[in-house]
C-alpha cells in the first residue's frame, strides 16, 4: 500500500532544496505545485509581507468525500536550520543521514514527504475521508514566526496534528512550554583602565546580576538560560555597555511570567545599586499548551497508534512547534513523533521505516476521524 521508493525519493528531493529560514522561496512553489497536482485547493496567506521571510504559508484543502467524518488538519514546516545548503543525503542500512557537513533537514521535510505519500495513497486507493487541511508554514525554526502570521479564519478544522516531534513514531506530544525572550542592555560609565574608579564597568554589573539569578532548571516545569553576552572593547577602557540575550521556559503561565520578572528586575536592581541603569525588554515567543486525556484529539492519536501496534505514549515536550500557535486558535492539537534523531546537528538522521510507519499512522488518523 505504501510506496517506499516514492516516499524516499520525495524526501530526498525535498531535502536537496535549500530552504534555510528566510529562504523558503526556493521550496514553497514546488510544494504548492505538488499539492495542486494531488487535487488540493491551495491558498497562500500574507506571511511574506508580515514576516519578511521568503514565502507565504500554504493552506491546502482536500474537500471531503465523506461528510460524516470530522474536519481535521495536519501541519509541517518548510524551513530548516543552518547549515542547510547543498545537503547531500546518504542512504545506508535503511537510515538516511547527511554527509556530515550539513543538517539533513528531516526536521521537517520528513513530515512533508509523509504528507505527500499519504495523499498519493488516498487518491490511488480512493480512500474515504472528511475535509483535510495541510498547513505548511515558513519560519518555524525562528520562533514559530510563520505560524504567528497565519490567518486563523483560513483554518477550518475540529482538531489536528503537527508532524514535528523527535519522539518515536506512534508517540505524541500533548504539551509544550511557554517561552519568553529577554534582552537586557546594561549601561555603565566609561573610563580609562588606569583610573577605574572614575568608571563603572557594565561587564562587572552584568556578571553580578547573572550571578544573582535563578538559572538552569528552576523547578520541574521551568528553566532559564543566558544565551548570549556581548560587549567590551580594548583592555584599556572600562566598558560602559553590555547586551545580554536570555530566555525562560515554563509549562506554567504563572511561573513563566514570575521567572521573567525575576530576571528583568535582577538586571535593573543590580544596575541601580551601582548608580546606573539597565534597559530590559521581554517578549513571549510562543504560548504553551496542554491537551487533556479526555479531549478527542488525544484519544484519536492514541487509538490510531495502538491499532497499528505502536506505543501511543503521550509525552510532554520541552520546545515549541506550530501546534503551540494553532492550539491558541481554539483548535486542539497534538504533536506527532517523526522519529528523526540528532536534529539541528550535522549528525541528523532518520530511519526509512520511521517514515513508512508515520504514513500508516497519518492514514489511520484520517480513517478514524
Amino acid at each position: 500500500m505504501i510506496h517506499q521508493e516514492r516516499l524516499v525519493n520525495t524526501f530526498i528531493e525535498l531535502v536537496k532544496i535549500d530552504s534555510e529560514t528566510g529562504q523558503e522561496g526556493n521550496i514553497q512553489p514546488i510544494l504548492k505545485e505538488k499539492f495542486e497536482a494531488l487535487g488540493l485547493q491551495v491558498q497562500e496567506d500574507d506571511a511574506k509581507n508580515k514576516t519578511g521571510f521568503g514565502a507565504n504559508n500554504l493552506i491546502c484543502t482536500l474537500p471531503a468525500i465523506d461528510e460524516s467524518k470530522e474536519k481535521i488538519y495536519f501541519t509541517s514546516h518548510m524551513d530548516t536550520v543552518v547549515p542547510g545548503k547543498n545537503i547531500q543525503p546518504i542512504i545506508k542500512d535503511g537510515i538516511i543521514s547527511s554527509d556530515g557537513t550539513t543538517i539533513l533537514g528531516a526536521d521537517d521535510k520528513a513530515g512533508l514527504a509523509v504528507i505527500f505519500e499519504a495523499l498519493h495513497i488516498i487518491q490511488e486507493q480512493k480512500l474515504p475521508h472528511g475535509q483535510l487541511q495541510f498547513i505548511i508554514t515558513v519560519g518555524e525554526e525562528s520562533g514559530l514566526i510563520g505560524a504567528k502570521a497565519l490567518d486563523k479564519e483560513m483554518i477550518d478544522a475540529a482538531y489536528g496534528f503537527a508532524i514535528d516531534s523527535s519522539v518515536p513514531v506512534g508517540d505524541f506530544t500533548i504539551g509544550a512550554p511557554y517561552q519568553m525572550q529577554i534582552q537586557a542592555t546594561i549601561h555603565g560609565k566609561k573610563a580609562h583602565a588606569s583610573t577605574p574608579d572614575k568608571g563603572i564597568s557594565a561587564i562587572n554589573m552584568a556578571a553580578k546580576a547573572i550571578s544573582r539569578m535563578k538559572l538552569g532548571q528552576i523547578d520541574y516545569e521551568t528553566t532559564a538560560n543566558i544565551g548570549k553576552f556581548e560587549g567590551g572593547g580594548p583592555t584599556n577602557i572600562v566598558t560602559d555597555l553590555v547586551n545580554i540575550w536570555a530566555e525562560a521556559r515554563s509549562h506554567s503561565e504563572e511561573k513563566i511570567y514570575a521567572q521573567t520578572e525575576h530576571m528583568a528586575q535582577t538586571f535593573k536592581e543590580t544596575a541601580q545599586s551601582f548608580g546606573c541603569h539597565a534597559d530590559v525588554t521581554t517578549e513571549l515567543s510562543y504560548p504553551g499548551f496542554l491537551v487533556g486525556e479526555d479531549e478527542v484529539v488525544y484519544q484519536k492519536a492514541q487509538t490510531a497508534a495502538k491499532s497499528l501496534g505502536l506505543s501511543g505514549a503521550a509525552t510532554i515536550g520541552g520546545g515549541g512547534s506550530d501546534g503551540n500557535i494553532i492550539s491558541q486558535f481554539g483548535i486542539p492539537t497534538v504533536i506527532l513523533g517523526v522519529g528523526y534523531e540528532a536534529i539541528h546537528t550535522t549528525s541528523e538522521r532518520i530511519a526509512i521505516q520511521s517514515m513508512i510507519d508515520l504514513v500508516a499512522y497519518v492514514l489511520k488518523l484520517i480513517e478514524i476521524a
